[in-house]
Order: structure tokens, then sequence, then C-alpha cells
């Protein structure tokens, strides 16, 4: 598709006709999962406005990607099936995932989905060699390149150690790197003001603390590996102290199905847990929260560099990739014995080292933003107009708008 052009399929038969604002450049946004479909829609937010520049998205293939159309469609994009997508041409696709990449007609601008990259490529389904030192998830070759080509065209990164491990892994693609920091941890940063906020918005008293459940997805995650944690919160901790809210991986809802998940959590459901839909933004509560029980996943790193006290299930089976935050935190949090009577662990939890956390998470704290307007209008060829707008607080739980909290203050 080029910049003249208009996509057809979604609005029936000739349709370039009847667009209204023909001529603009064309950017496809890739949506994998709800994971990455987040992660995207802080980055478009720095292009959409623009009246040069038009945005299409599509669903790509991946095995949890079954809700992605319905939330899409809740927020009224203009959706292009995936067999359409891969025969158009665009100015510029955007993607926080993997999967399909190499059937895409447009400069790539890639990035992660969470915080940084820290996993480790495991063993396919069906087995295969146990590496001693396995390759870092997203920085190699395997997914990065396709046929002897390199897939993106500039390959957003968080942190100048992921260069040196890009460097190792897939050198060939170092041309096409740009260290950007992290626009998630930005965004948090600026919602630590609003705090306040956050927690009304829970519906949290002033005498009460939130704790945070977060889980990733799989058998490694705390809803995986401990099903009963929750219960037991619920259980021993008094709710007229406590309020405790649950933070699940979307694909931990994917896997099950939403049903299934609110049946299993239905009896603390009904006694006051707060259990937001994967589609929310599960950033309000962890600045709203008191206290954070994780695993390895990208929540519980993202908790720990904005100092929330941070404990962690023990007995990880995977180590995180070194010099990652997670990592950090594997060596330096404290761990909750699910064993021994909570609330005194709560208690007694504190915090890692908050900047340390930080640091590990991005090499350019504050200018995410900057570097990814950039970046998207070199590849898109414009010049970027006007001022940069500032990075915003996140919206506020129970808003039902999505509005950030200032908009809400009158």
């Amino acid at each position: 598709m080029t910049s003249l052009e208009w996509p057809s399929a979604p609005i029936g038969i000739d349709a370039s006709r009847w667009a209204s604002r023909p001529g603009c450049r064309t950017v496809l946004v890739v949506a994998h999962t709800i994971a990455s479909c987040q992660r995207l829609l802080d980055v478009i937010e720095h292009v959409e406005s623009d009246p040069r520049v038009q945005l299409l998205f599509t669903v790509a293939p991946d095995v949890f990607n079954h809700q992605v159309k319905r939330f899409l469609d809740r927020l009224g994009a203009l959706v292009l099936p995936w067999q359409q997508a891969i025969r158009e041409q665009f100015d510029l696709s955007l993607a926080a995932a993997h999967g399909g990449l190499h059937q895409l007609h447009a400069p790539l601008f890639l990035m992660a989905h969470g915080a940084g990259r820290g996993k480790r490529v495991r063993p396919g389904p069906y087995g295969g060699p146990v590496l001693a030192d396995p390759p870092v998830y997203g920085l190699d070759a395997q997914r990065l390149t396709h046929g002897g080509r390199v897939l993106p065209t500039a390959l957003a990164l968080s942190h100048d150690h992921e260069l040196e491990v890009l460097r190792r892994q897939c050198p060939e693609a170092v041309e096409a790197a740009v260290v950007i920091g992290d626009p998630c941890a930005d965004r948090l940063v600026a919602s630590l003001p609003w705090r306040r906020d956050y927690r009304r918005g829970l519906g949290l008293s002033n005498r009460q603390e939130l704790v945070v459940v977060s889980s990733t997805w799989g058998r490694d995650g705390v809803f995986g590996r401990w099903p009963d944690l929750i219960p037991q919160l619920m259980t021993q901790l008094p709710p007229d102290r406590y309020r405790i809210a649950a933070l699940l991986h979307p694909a931990v809802w994917d896997a099950h199905g939403h049903r299934q998940i609110r049946a299993w959590l239905r009896d603390c459901i009904d006694v006051g847990l707060v259990l937001p839909d994967p589609t929310e933004d599960w950033r309000g509560p962890v600045v709203a929260a008191d206290h954070v029980i994780g695993d390895h996943g990208s929540v519980t790193a993202y908790a720990a560099a904005i100092g929330r006290p941070t404990l962690l299930l023990p007995g990880l089976r995977s180590v995180p990739a070194a010099d990652t935050p997670q990592h950090l935190l594997a060596v330096s949090a404290n761990r909750l014995d699910p064993h021994r009577p909570i609330p005194p662990q709560l208690a007694l939890a504190t915090g890692v080292d908050q900047q340390a956390v930080m640091a590990a998470l991005t090499s350019r704290p504050g200018h995410a933003g900057v570097l990814l307007r950039r970046t998207m209008y070199r590849l898109l060829h414009l010049t970027e107009p006007g001022r940069h707008r500032q990075t915003g607080p996140v919206p506020s739980p129970g808003s039902g708008s999505g509005k950030a909290p200032h908009d809400l203050a009158g």
C-alpha cells in the first residue's frame, strides 16, 4: 500500500474513492497479543495525531491472539485482515512480537513488549539441545532474520547492554539497533505524582494497604506455581487493612479462557479481590500498590523500579538473562514463603535498590518518547511536527474512559 492508496477490504470495493483524506503515509500496527498491543498503544500516540499519517491495524499470527481483534474493535481501530495486510505495501510497520513479520512489505520498527529482554530461549515442545548459555530471546538471529535478511529496519533497545548482547548473538542486526529506553518505565515515573488518584479509583481508603499479586504466564508464573496463593491472601489479610489485586498476564487469560479464570477466582472476587480485565491498563494498580508479590515477569520488574516493596516466590526453574532487571530481582529481592504466615512477611519486606533496577531497565530514562518519535519520523521520511508532547500519566483505574487522572480532576 503506497502513501496514495487506501485499504479496500475493511471499507468496501473501490474504497479509495471515498477516502476523505488521501495521500497520507500509512503505518501498519502489527498486534500479536494483548500485551504487545498495549506496548504499541504507548508508541503510536507519538504519530497518530499527525494529519499526514494514517494508522491501520492488523492481528498477526500468534497462539495468544484470539482476543486482540475484539480489543482493537473496542478502541475504534481500523483493522485489516492479516491476509490482506501481507499483500499490501505500507510506509512503516510497528511490532512488539515476532510472528509472521517476514511476510510484511514495509520498513519494520521492532520493539520488545515487556521490561527489556530478560528471557532466554527455551527448547521447543518437541525437545532440542539444552544449551549451557541459551541465547536471549528477541536478540537472537532466529527471530531477527529470515532467509538471510535482517527483518527490522530499526530495532528498539531499552538498554546499552542489549546492544552488546545483540552484537554477540546477531551481529548483522547491529546496524538496525536504536537504544531508545523504555516508554513504559517513563510513563510509570510520570504517574507517580498521581498515586492518590489511582488509589481513589480503586476504592481504597486511607487506612488500607494494597497488595498486588503479579503473575506472568506459564508454569513458572505465580498463578501457575502457587494457585492457592490468592485465596491464602484473602484469608490471612484482614479486609479493613488490606485490599488485594491480581494482575494476570493476558496470556494466562487466553490460555484458560476468561470465564474459567473468573470461575476459579469467584470466591475471592466475592470477598473483594480486584481482578482487572487483561485489556485494562495494569500500571495504575502498580503505582497505587503498597506491596507487590510477583515472579520473573515484567510487571514485577517495573514495580521494583518505582520503589514498590517486592516479594518473589522462590524456586524459579528458569534463570533470567544476566544484567537485566529480572536477574537483579532474582538475586536480591526478598522471598515469600507461602507455607508461613503472610502478614509478618509483608511487614518485614524491604524494597530492592530502586535506582539499580531502574538503571538495569533503561539507559535513556525519561527520553523514550522523544527517541521513539524521532525514529518513526525518520523511517516515514517526514519532518517532526512542532514540539514533542510530554510523557503523560497512565489511565486512572475505574475511570471507564482511559483518561489520565489529571483529565478527571475537574
